[in-house]
């Protein structure tokens, strides 16, 4: 299943952002995000009226979305995209606009009937103890509707606050779930969600895998907030964690650099790479993470963070991480970040040192040339399960 990569747009106080959203779709086509993989238009909050219509149906802002979300979606799908929606399963939406609670089957029908595709599920205003039956109860609305809606939750989001989620049914519920707090435009930001990630990684990785994927929350990016050395280690981390692209941006004004970031095949080839497997940290040494992932064709991603925020460059020695056991006797080594460069072949003895930039992160594939590599995966998860383990 190829994970949802999208474009995600908070609704604003702007009027008519039917026609923002329009504008979205031409530029993802235009510029070559459609192709890179990009297929989804997403809106956020506050989109609806604060009242439903007399069938209790919910209706969009009529200033906002004044020829209402049908035909968005019409248009949206017009240009081979694909159109999503957000909703809450409280009372209430978290800005405070009209939640589900109550209304599961008539909500859901209703962004079927709308050509809704994906439906991101919020969880405010809701008692905690009754999150998995609203969002079992929303996952059998939607498929009753027939139509084939993704369904974005935040059911381990809640519920981390008062006890360990039971993933496996959150799994069987939802097609991927945020786990942690929203992300901001910042580099402190990311690298919280990278920490919790790593030191939850033991009960959530193993949850992960084609048609239900954890969810760190959207990438920032192409705005102002992270370096460019932060924005690619943000791209290559969720990419190692096998984390849908859900990118936050103003697209009509991005840099050319996030650009060709964001839309890097390689980068996205790893993010959507066929064995479905979620990666880990699996080292932290001298102020270095590393993020390992198992990749189809016996392949391993690896991520070398630099967590130090000052100075220059440092250098990392490549056989210094647990996964580089695959190189016995020898692989062949490329480097997708910072720049493409192939690195040629190596064996467990290569003395080659990597320069890292501070807080920026080298992003490398290493595919075995010969020798016996089954088994590798399963031996490298138990051994990252026992003490220190970071690779992303």
């Amino acid at each position: 299943m190829f994970r949802v990569v999208c474009l995600l747009a908070f609704v604003s106080v702007l009027k008519n952002l039917s026609r923002l959203y329009m504008q979205m779709a031409d530029v993802m086509v235009k510029e070559g995000w459609k192709k890179a993989g990009y297929e989804y238009v997403c809106i956020d909050d506050c989109w609806p009226s604060h009242q439903r219509d007399a069938q209790g149906r919910l209706q969009a802002d009529p200033k906002r979305f004044p020829s209402g979300i049908k035909k968005l979606a019409d248009y949206v799908h017009s240009k081979g995209l694909k159109l999503g929606i957000y909703a809450d399963v409280g009372k209430s939406t978290c800005a405070g606009y009209p939640g589900s609670l109550g209304y599961y089957e008539t909500d859901a029908q209703t962004f079927a009937d709308w050509g809704v595709d994906l439906l991101k599920f919020d969880g405010c205003y809701m008692d905690w103890t009754l999150l998995g039956e609203g969002y079992t109860n929303m996952s059998k609305a939607l498929n009753k509707t027939g139509r084939s809606i993704l369904y974005s939750c935040e059911w381990p989001l809640y519920e981390w606050p008062f006890r360990k989620p039971n993933y496996t049914a959150i799994r069987e519920t939802c097609n991927h779930w945020r786990n942690f707090n929203d992300v901001y435009d910042s580099w402190s930001s990311v690298k919280s969600i990278l920490e919790w990630t790593a030191s939850h990684q033991d009960i959530i990785v193993p949850s992960a895998g084609p048609g239900g994927w954890n969810d760190p929350d959207m990438l920032v990016i192409g705005n102002f907030g992270l370096s460019h050395d932060q924005q690619e280690s943000q791209m290559a981390l969720w990419a190692i964690m096998a984390a849908p692209l859900l990118m936050s941006n103003d697209l009509r004004n991005i840099c050319p650099r996030s650009k060709e970031l964001l839309q890097n095949r390689r980068i996205i080839d790893i993010s959507q790479d066929p064995l479905g497997k979620q990666g880990y940290r699996s080292a932290k040494v001298d102020s270095f993470e590393v993020w390992e992932r198992p990749l189809s064709k016996n392949r391993l991603a690896v991520a070398v963070l630099n967590m130090q925020e000052i100075g220059g460059p440092r250098g990392f020695v490549i056989r210094a991480f647990p996964g580089w056991k695959i190189c016995d006797p020898k692989c062949n080594v490329t480097q997708i970040l910072p720049q493409y460069k192939e690195m040629g072949v190596q064996t467990q003895q290569s003395t080659l040192a990597i320069p890292v930039n501070p807080s920026g992160t080298a992003l490398l594939t290493v595919t075995p040339i010969s020798g016996d590599f089954t088994g590798i995966h399963k031996l490298h998860w138990e051994n990252v399960s026992v003490k220190h383990k970071y690779i992303l």
